[in-house]
């Protein structure tokens, strides 16, 4: 079957839109085309500094023939409605229409629509041109003197030459022709910039992927990757040194460059009195080159590994020479930025912190400071901390945002307040809460488990969700410019994970006192009745983002979002651990055969109360009369009642004891009697003493369940 090859060759694309664009354009063509009936086999997308490219295979050289009967309106019907029929039939008359009889309804029109396919060149030039102008570039731009026009085409960098070619591979392919804003697609592509400029031409994806290769282009971008990663694991092995990975950095990398040439560089020895991460930072974000360490002992080396997209013709040595030029001069910066630094205790900075407002409806860092260190003392007990300890590395957490260091490398954050607090005599805990309070900082980042670490990171954490929910700064679709559902989530993995037992929802209302006081809008509207007034709600508001987030964390583990509602449901449900606990024993039970059964015979139950309760406007909550099942009740509706009261006893004993997988037991004895009660028991008895009875009876049933969970929240 023929495939297609398309690439869009334009000036150098930034590395970090690279991927995604590859992937935009594998999506919005093969979507164009599974929309319009044309199933292909497979498809591949490539990106590299000056293109993006797919390659699509087995698509049909046409698409399929269309043969439909479309109803017409009756014989006899107005000719409005008939005209409207042919126009939309395509028909010239209704001689060209059959009649067909319908018992029922009479005689009718039927038009026989017949359109052959569509060949797939004709269908991709009327799609891919489209694509081209709508390509969704994070940020794009306008060329020549096309750009004063309006609807001018826009790209991310100008757009030099289209290749679009189609056919099978025992064919010569066609050239697919279309135009997008005067440029023509063709058969031409073009190889690295300065080892081979000429025009190439290409025919299909196995030509154009060892041409270009030829012409010093590696197409592939995990291809180029690989060339990078194993040829400089290879320098760094044959220097006794160890390549610091560093895969941001590799993808990076690898889309600055078409024909990747790994060399190694060195810098002065002194310069390793620097952090380690300084050095790393300073190389990685100035120069896009890697660091190495010694084997054995795993410091840093003063060598580092550099990728150019040339071969030079004296082996790289004027390019290893000018980014070892560059580098020196960059470490000269951080070593006296260091120094520098080391001259002012971090207590000494923190008076600066006055001066930076952190939100202007919140106050500025050293406000937020303080209430941070107020809550990591309260927390302190939680985490298994000393209060002094947690309150000081808060105080100290922020102050090296006012360092040279960090105000020139700020990825440095918390790594240089842990350097300079080391240096400067603090307690190991202390220093290290300095580094660790900002973590984790996604899902593959490391949890802390330092106690004083994980008390300032929850106050941290908790401050920043507290504040921003207080002024109404939530986050609304996928913008979370404040990193809120970060914020949560490192909250949820910093409870579960160190299996700390926290309330959430009294140290939420708290703290929103604490903000109120800090900020001077709140205190102007937020009156102490409003704060009354406010501080359940909102907490309750974000305890409910918290089970949201809660949801997503444990999707990988395979427990359904709905076992989570069914539990936070619950009132006084703010306790994340003993949530996840619930949840899990939940999950287990509803596996097994008398958990399932038992929830089919609950909903049963809810169902039959939610009719009656609906017709009847009453409640049947109250417990049932068991002197009325005693002496009129049937044997089933007996031992109903009698599971009931034992499940009910022994679940919130188990519940009480936070044994939840007991509670799970005690539920599970009242399958058989509830099974046996809807079998034997018409719960709609005509005495309508034995109807109400029977109907708290059920309803007892859902408060038994109610135990655990509300199983009114649990689908499927």
């Amino acid at each position: 079957m023929p495939d297609l090859l398309l690439e869009l060759f334009s000036e150098e694309i930034p590395a970090r839109m690279q991927r995604k664009a590859g992937e935009d354009l594998r999506r919005l063509v093969t979507d164009a085309l599974v929309e319009r009936g044309f199933l292909y086999e497979g498809a591949k997308s490539f990106h590299g500094p000056r293109r993006i490219a797919l390659h699509v295979a087995g698509l049909p050289a046409k698409g399929q023939d269309v043969r439909e009967e479309r109803k017409g309106p009756r014989v006899g019907a107005p000719e409005k409605a008939v005209e409207g029929f042919l126009k939309s039939a395509g028909l010239a008359s209704l001689d060209e229409a059959r009649i067909e009889s319908d018992p029922k309804k009479g005689d009718f029109y039927v038009a026989l629509i017949e359109r052959p396919g569509r060949p797939t060149p004709e269908v991709l030039a009327e799609i891919l041109p489209d694509i081209v102008r709508r390509f969704p570039w994070p940020k794009s731009m306008r060329w020549g003197a096309a750009s004063a026009e309006p609807g001018a085409l826009t790209w991310v960098r100008p757009l030099r030459a289209i290749v679009c070619m189609f056919g099978p591979e025992t064919e010569e392919p066609e050239v697919v022709r279309f135009s997008v804003d005067g440029l023509e697609s063709g058969d031409v592509t073009y190889g690295h910039r300065f080892h081979a400029p000429e025009p190439i031409r290409v025919r299909r994806l196995d030509d154009w992927a060892a041409s270009l290769g030829k012409a010093k282009v590696e197409v592939d971008a995990d291809k180029r990757k690989d060339v990078i990663l194993h040829d400089a694991r290879d320098l760094a092995f044959a220097r006794g040194l160890e390549l610091v990975e560093d895969e941001a950095l590799l993808e990076e990398v690898a889309g600055l460059v078409e024909w990747p040439v790994v060399m190694l560089g060195a810098f002065e020895e002194s310069f390793l009195d620097i952090p380690a991460e300084a050095i790393r930072a300073t190389i990685r974000a100035n120069q896009k080159c890697f660091v190495l360490r010694d084997r054995e002992t795993g410091k840093l080396a003063n060598s580092f590994v550099l990728v150019a997209n040339i071969e030079a013709r004296d082996g790289g040595k004027a390019i290893v020479a000018g980014n070892e030029r560059v580098v020196r001069a960059r470490l000269s910066d951080a070593k006296f930025f260091f120094e520098t630094d080391k001259a002012t205790p971090l207590e000494a900075r923190l008076p600066k912190l006055e001066a930076i407002v952190f939100h202007d409806k919140l106050g500025t860092v050293a406000e937020r400071v303080e209430r941070v260190a107020a809550l990591a003392r309260s927390l302190a007990d939680v985490a298994g901390a000393d209060a002094d300890k947690a309150e000081r590395a808060a105080r100290l957490s922020k102050a090296d945002l006012v360092t040279e260091m960090v105000g020139e490398f700020p990825e440095l954050q918390g790594l240089m307040g842990r350097t300079y607090a080391a240096l400067q005599g603090e307690d190991e805990a202390v220093a290290a809460a300095l580094e660790e309070h900002y973590k984790p900082l996604g899902p593959s980042d490391r949890t802390p488990t330092a106690p004083v670490s994980v008390a300032v990171a929850l106050a941290d954490k908790l401050d920043l969700l507290t504040g921003f929910w207080a002024i109404d700064e939530k986050p609304t679709g996928s913008r979370d410019p404040f990193g809120l559902r970060r914020a949560a989530l490192g909250v949820i993995r910093l409870v579960l994970e160190n299996r700390l037992r926290l309330r959430l929802d009294p140290v939420l209302r708290m703290h929103l006192g604490a903000i109120r006081h800090a900020s001077p809008q709140l205190r102007e509207t937020w009156s102490d009745p409003d704060l009354a007034r406010e501080r359940p709600r909102l907490a309750a508001d974000l305890l409910a983002f918290f089970a949201d987030r809660l949801k997503v964390h444990l999707r990988e583990e395979g427990l359904q979002h709905d076992l989570i509602d069914a539990v936070f449901a619950l009132e006084g449900q703010d306790d994340l651990l003993m949530i996840v606990e619930r949840v899990n024993a939940l999950a287990g039970f509803l596996a097994t055969e008398d958990g399932a059964n038992l929830l089919a015979g609950y909903r049963r139950a809810a169902n039959i109360l939610r009719i009656e309760e609906k017709k009847d406007g009453t409640s049947y909550d109250a417990a049932p009369d068991a002197a009325l099942v005693a002496a009129r009740g049937e044997p089933a509706e007996k031992a109903l009642l009698s599971a009931l009261e034992r499940a009910q006893s022994e679940a919130s004993a188990a519940i009480a004891r936070e044994d939840f997988e007991g509670a799970m037991r005690a539920l599970s004895h009242l399958r058989a009697p509830v099974d046996a009660f809807f079998d034997a028991v018409t719960v709609n008895a005509e005495d309508p003493d034995l109807r109400a009875n029977r109907l708290r009876l059920l309803a007892a049933l859902r408060r038994a369940t109610r135990a655990v969970a509300d199983f009114d929240k649990i689908q499927g």
